[in-house]
């Protein structure tokens, strides 16, 4: 099959997505692609030029321009295309690999594939309890046409692949690939007795009010891992009752992770859940979200809570760190199956799918000119 040398990837600053990007790109180094990485969103931070530079396969490409999920984005997505083409044009990638979705309706010369890892649509439905608004018709318009115009569409649980279908429509190639992380990179520790989460403060899917609600019943220490300020505008997240670790490098997370007893995420929605993934390899029981995604990857590895439920997820807090040996299986449970997402495991599967459009007709993969709106 056709062999793939360089890719073109793109990945957003202010969320999960650059944590994949990067454990993909470090796993492609491993099989000797080079990757060219176009960032969007917000400037890439101090911390994230040295994860990128200690990657010898990975070259950065900068830019500013705002992300389609964020208010009044859609003179930056036009003008983030136009700079995407030219830098496909100028670097000859053997595959554009997309992390939005938007992009993928763009005239590309080679196969581009798009990664659905979350959608402002089944976020709301997810949180909201309804489907998204009016506004958001234009969201919907242009992320179905890039899902529908892209070689191939890619999530990382089946739960966000049948989410996306249902809003968008039939789509022509689809693949389920799990999300992964390095096991050496977060080493369990000898346990503390306090619960962990992370996430965005003020991202109402990961739900961390919920914690932040029964952490003055515990008798133990609540502490949250995350940005409290939203990228698009938005004010500042309170929850006064836990303790804020505030933004943590990577390394300073794993620092935390290895020491808590229990990683907490009783999340609305989460397609997939790369923190409770890093949590579980540090050797964290788990208390979950009951929600279709979290069940699929984590199985009978987890406590599983209803987000609505603050009581029962209080009482599972209470009940795993009062019994130490229930929490240590629970934890053996989690760390056993986080260890079945290995970044080996990751890009084999991406260089399969990459092989395998690149050895399709070009026909049944060009994306067709984008139209007006």
């Amino acid at each position: 099959m056709p062999t793939v040398q360089r890719v073109l990837m793109t990945a957003d600053t202010v969320g999960g997505v650059w944590a994949y990007a990067l454990e993909l790109c470090r796993a492609l180094g491993h099989e000797g692609i080079q990757v060219d990485l176009a960032t969007l969103g917000a400037s890439v931070s101090a911390a994230q030029w040295r994860e990128a530079r200690q990657l010898s396969n990975l070259t950065l490409h900068e830019s500013h321009y705002r992300l389609e999920w964020m208010d009044e984005p859609w003179e930056d997505v036009r003008a983030s295309g136009q700079w995407l083409l030219e830098l496909e044009a100028a670097l000859a990638p053997d595959i554009v690999h997309l992390n939005g979705f938007c992009h993928g309706s763009l005239p590309w010369r080679t196969p581009a594939l798009v990664v659905a890892h979350s959608c402002v649509l089944s976020w709301w439905e997810a949180v909201k309890g309804e489907p998204a608004p009016e506004p958001y018709a234009h969201y919907r318009r242009e992320v179905s046409r890039g899902l529908r115009a892209a070689a191939c569409v890619v999530a990382p649980s089946a739960a966000m692949l049948a989410a996306t279908e249902r809003l968008h429509g039939p789509l022509r190639f689809t693949r389920v690939i799990p999300n992964a992380r390095r096991a050496e990179a977060y080493p369990p520790g000898p346990k503390e007795e306090f619960v962990l989460a992370a996430g965005r403060l003020w991202d109402e899917a990961k739900n961390l009010a919920a914690l932040d609600a029964v952490a003055p019943g515990l008798p133990f220490p609540v502490r949250v891992a995350g940005e409290v300020q939203h990228p698009g505008g938005g004010g500042r997240a309170r929850a006064p009752h836990v303790q804020s670790l505030g933004t943590l490098a990577p390394g300073e997370l794993a620092g935390w992770m290895a020491r808590a007893a229990i990683y907490a995420l009783p999340a609305r929605y989460e397609p997939f859940g790369l923190s409770i993934l890093e949590a579980a390899l540090a050797g964290c029981a788990l208390v979950l979200g009951d929600i279709p995604s979290l069940r699929e990857v984590w199985g009978e590895a987890a406590r599983f809570v209803h987000p609505d439920d603050e009581d029962g997820l209080a009482r599972a807090l209470r009940e795993l760190m009062a019994h130490p040996d229930e929490r240590e299986h629970l934890a053996h449970a989690a760390r056993a199956r986080a260890l079945t997402f290995t970044p080996r495991r990751m890009v084999e599967a991406y260089l399969e799918l990459y092989a395998a459009l690149r050895a399709r007709p070009s026909e049944a993969w060009v994306s067709p000119a984008p139209h007006a709106s």
